[in-house]
């Protein structure tokens, strides 16, 4: 049953187009896909002039005041990615690091979804259900409120991909280093990668063979790198282990803030006016139920051994992260703002996962064209809905100021000491010290054209 659960490397339906435009697609997709998660979040400032949260009090401060320091615990664990994003945006000109910061994540992003449209093929041979899949994350309706476009939850959009690197038999030695990259990025990211020890355990008996575990081995280097610092964490006043959440919240919040806007965020606040919050809860689960429990009963072994091992997957996920972070089991919720969104983002998308190898499983089943076709606009036109809602809205990822002016402002107060320090807000007290000789002003070419600009009026 377990072998079920990672399946044979198998050539996936083609995509039936010539192969120069299917790699002319490829690379369409990555500015594409950038593009959209860019314009995905609304408000009174872009993405681009906008840095959030600890990629500016944490990622890029540190990273100018202490290069390349990347093994530094933020909030009792390591960050390896957005730290390695941050100190790569300290040698771009000031102005451009909240652009840098946006476009990484998007990059992040897209990313991911290019990878499980290539590695979920074992599950999902359909081409246009593998596009599916990699749309549910480009187009994941919680997005736009807290993880997109930022380094610091990228490794959010990491999960996703780790978790279809789990299920992954890549048959080539470049596809064997892909997965261990994903693991090890991944879990040097972000302790929410543990969720995913009993699927590698799974992996570890149902595939004995040492060339099956590149992704295993990845995932235990970035977990052994992060041990030491989980460890003193969890002996501090600070650590969230100390206070975890009881049962009852966790369950009520895998219930209202995961199966309620599976289907679309603005949805599930309509059908919360028309029902109230349980009832529209139970509406969103009896047809959630219904579904997956039609794809138990009437798919072959391998889906339904996916849909569990998803479902499953999907609950242990949320309330891990809702147990060691009580306080998002009781936070006020509202349409633009959900402190515990994040929490929310692996789950959700492991149901559409699961629905999409249900309905793919169907159509290998060699049902009838128009059930096939018929089943596949149905599962299109359902995830449609939560895309087009909630394409674009203002979330907490909208409430940042804006940047230019920030960096103006770091830039002047570095004219007076250009080689001294200054200190500024960059969060709450105290002010942060910003070495000015860290800082990035223009890129190497204006330089070079200022300077020539100058040697031409000294001249004259």
């Amino acid at each position: 049953m377990l072998r079920e659960l990672f399946p044979e490397p198998a050539e996936p339906e083609p995509l039936r187009v010539p192969r120069s435009l299917s790699v002319l697609l490829l690379a369409a997709a990555v500015p594409l896909g950038v593009l959209v998660m860019l314009v995905r979040v609304a408000g009174p400032v872009p993405a681009w002039d906008s840095i959030y949260a600890e990629d500016l009090s944490i990622f890029l401060v540190q990273a100018l005041q202490h290069p390349w320091h990347l093994l530094v615990p933020a909030a009792g664990y390591l960050q390896l990615v957005p730290r390695l994003i941050a100190q790569f945006v300290v040698y771009l000109p000031l102005r451009d690091a909240a652009a840098a910061f946006a476009i990484s994540g998007a990059l992040v992003t897209t990313g991911c979804a290019l990878f499980i449209f290539h590695a979920s093929a074992g599950h999902v041979r359909s081409a246009v259900l593998r596009v599916v899949l990699a749309l549910a994350v480009v187009l994941l309706p919680v997005a736009p409120l807290e993880i997109a476009d930022s380094s610091v939850n990228s490794p959010w959009y990491l999960l996703f991909a780790l978790f279809w690197a789990v299920l992954w038999r890549p048959g080539t030695r470049a596809g064997m280093a892909g997965a261990a990259a994903v693991g090890f990025l991944t879990a040097a990211s972000t302790t929410m990668s543990v969720v995913f020890a009993p699927l590698l355990l799974a992996r570890v008996i149902a595939l004995p063979r040492l060339r099956e575990h590149a992704v295993t081995a990845g995932w235990a280097a970035g977990c052994l790198l992060q041990v030491p610092y989980v460890v003193t964490n969890l002996g501090s006043a600070q650590s969230r282990a100390a206070h975890p959440a009881a049962p009852g919240p966790v369950l009520a919040f895998y219930g209202h803030e995961v199966v309620l806007p599976a289907l679309g965020w603005h949805l599930a606040w309509r059908l919360q006016a028309f029902a109230g919050r349980n009832g529209a809860t139970l509406i969103i689960g009896a047809i959630l139920a219904a579904f997956f429990g039609w794809a138990l009963l009437t798919q072959r072994g391998q889906a339904r051994v996916f849909v569990v091992a998803a479902l499953i997957t999907s609950f242990l996920s949320a309330a891990f992260g809702a147990t060691l972070r009580s306080a998002v089991t009781t936070s006020p919720v509202a349409e633009n703002f959900e402190s515990g969104s994040r929490y929310t983002a692996l789950p959700i998308f492991l149901i559409e996962a699961a629905a999409v190898v249900a309905v793919g499983s169907f159509i290998c089943h060699g049902q009838q064209r128009l059930r096939t076709v018929a089943a596949v606009a149905a599962l299109i036109g359902v995830l449609s809905v939560g895309w087009i809602t909630d394409f674009r809205y203002q979330g907490l990822r909208s409430s940042t100021t804006s940047w230019p002016p920030t960096a103006t402002a770091w830039l002047h107060a570095c004219q007076r000491t250009p080689g001294g320090v200054i200190r500024e807000r960059v969060g709450g007290p105290p002010r942060a010290a910003i070495p000015c000789a860290s800082l990035r002003r223009l890129c190497p070419a204006a330089r070079s054209r200022g300077a020539g600009r100058d040697r031409s009026r000294s001249h004259r």
